[in-house]
């Protein structure tokens, strides 16, 4: 007798991607610069630590709004009674505002046009049930997110098909790679569904281009069946140029340009995701949003999200932080600084173990190149050089092959998860290794890692037994 679902015992999750592998080895001997300073230092997590102080100060000058009170009376029974699932006005007119503000006010959102999610991973599985039937597809370029393989597939059945763009010019989508992806899903009997993005990107810390984003809604334009999906999660983090532009106002450009009814009918198509958990540091809390102008999409994604609501308390709280218009201008300028002086930090650290990355100039990570540091141009060197950074080198980063980056040897790498300090001792950290494994710290490579066996744990063998990328790219 089967006692528990195909959902239960599959194993779809994504849960043994080396991404989340990682995370399990560094909760096992975490870094601590008293108790465990030969710990492993979580560098894999993007966490927006840099500026819990200014958050902190602004509620200690608002105790009304933690303490739950309005004109200094107690509503913690009214806010601890049911709310409906559609969230406190307040809260939505506040989150549409500071989402306009990121955007320079170029764009403006309607809160009747938004619904809020537990977390942007709600926001994206709930689109997934919108738009698209268990076996229909999504086209993703790629390196892309490793949790989308959990966030988009697992309940929900919707394939990924990735768009393949490579380092010959930084990663960019473009239109051959577009249509190869639209190619590959017909070759696999795939009905594409429309194509996701996340802008700025997840993991390679950079902005689209305004040529980008319209050769996603030109294709979306050709494909009436078709919709867009920009993740833009990371918006309020653009700490340099060129600055970010959101799909948004490229909707709003081509309504200038093109027949209204046409660009109404585009625009319905189009849907945006945020959260508050990168801009603002609040993963915690569970806020995430799903934009969209197409009312039967807000209208069932209402109803799904009384599967994860935000709780009545953290909208009220956030209702009262995002209203204050003084400190969100105060604070999105300040985090803006903390995020490219740490960002400098980390380049100038790899730069100086004789490493590169690939110019960024967004998000809470960069895409590192190691490439130079390979046995062999193959993934199976990727995951060896992997294992030996977790643990010779104690530092827990994303391999490229987890991100599905079609080239290996490249690395996400978060610089604003931690302390200063305990950046600099991962940047020392790495450029040991680099020396003993290559004998250079200029780039220039002398010599090869010692190809003989090391003293690694019984999980390194398992998980080189794995085949993690191979194994992603068979079922696909």
């Amino acid at each position: 007798m089967k006692l528990l679902s195909t959902k239960a015992t599959c194993n779809s999750h994504g849960q043994d991607s080396s991404y989340f592998l990682g995370w399990e080895e560094y909760e096992k001997n975490p870094y601590d610069n008293v108790h465990n300073p030969k710990g492993i230092i979580q560098m894999g997590l993007a966490e927006n630590q840099l500026s819990f102080d200014l958050l902190e100060s602004w509620l200690a000058k608002n105790p009304d709004a933690a303490g739950f009170k309005s004109g200094g009376k107690s509503i913690f029974r009214e806010l601890a009674l049911f709310q409906d699932y559609h969230g406190l006005p307040s809260f939505k007119t506040a989150l549409v505002d500071f989402m306009a503000e990121i955007r320079g006010n170029k764009v403006t959102f309607d809160p009747d046009h938004i619904v809020l999610t537990a977390g942007s991973t709600s926001a994206n599985e709930t689109l997934m049930f919108c738009l698209a039937e268990k076996g229909e597809a999504f086209l993703l370029p790629t390196p892309y997110y490793p949790g989308f393989d959990r966030d988009l597939k697992w309940r929900t059945g919707v394939e990924i098909v990735p768009i393949q763009c490579n380092s010959s010019n930084n990663f960019q989508v473009t239109e051959q790679a577009l249509q190869q992806a639209y190619q590959e899903a017909q070759n696999r009997n795939l009905k594409v569904k429309g194509v996701m993005v996340t802008n700025p990107s997840n993991p390679l810390g950079t902005t689209m281009s305004r040529s980008e984003l319209n050769l996603l809604v030109d294709f979306i334009e050709e494909n009436k069946d078709m919709h867009l999906i920009s993740d833009e999660i990371y918006s309020g983090t653009v700490f340099t140029s060129p600055s970010f532009i959101s799909v948004m106002e490229i909707l709003k450009d081509r309504n200038n340009l093109k027949n209204s009814k046409d660009a109404d009918e585009i625009k319905e198509r189009v849907h945006v995701v945020y959260s508050l958990s990168k801009d603002l540091g609040l993963p915690g809390f569970r806020v995430g949003a799903i934009y969209s102008e197409n009312d039967t999409v807000v209208a069932a994604a209402t109803k799904m999200s009384s599967f994860g609501l935000i709780s009545s308390q953290t909208q009220y709280l956030l209702s009262a932080m995002l209203g204050d218009k003084k400190f969100t201008k105060n604070y999105l300028a300040e985090n803006l600084k903390r995020l490219k002086k740490r960002q400098t930090k980390l380049v100038s650290g790899l730069q100086k173990a004789g490493i590169s990355c690939l110019e960024s100039n967004a998000a809470l990570f960069c895409w590192v190149d190691m490439r130079h540091l390979l046995q062999s141009n193959t993934f199976e060197a990727e995951m060896e050089l992997w294992k030996k950074i977790v643990y010779q080198v104690g530092l827990n980063i994303s391999p490229g092959s987890s991100c599905h980056c079609n080239e290996p040897g490249w690395f996400r790498v978060c610089f604003a998860n931690m302390s200063e300090e305990t950046l600099k001792l991962a940047m020392k950290r790495l450029k040991a290794f680099v020396v003993e494994s290559t004998g250079n710290v200029n780039g220039v490579t002398t010599r090869r890692a010692s190809k003989g066996k090391s003293v690694l744990t019984k999980w390194v063998f398992r998980l080189s037994s794995r085949g993690d990328h191979r194994d992603q790219q068979e079922e696909r």
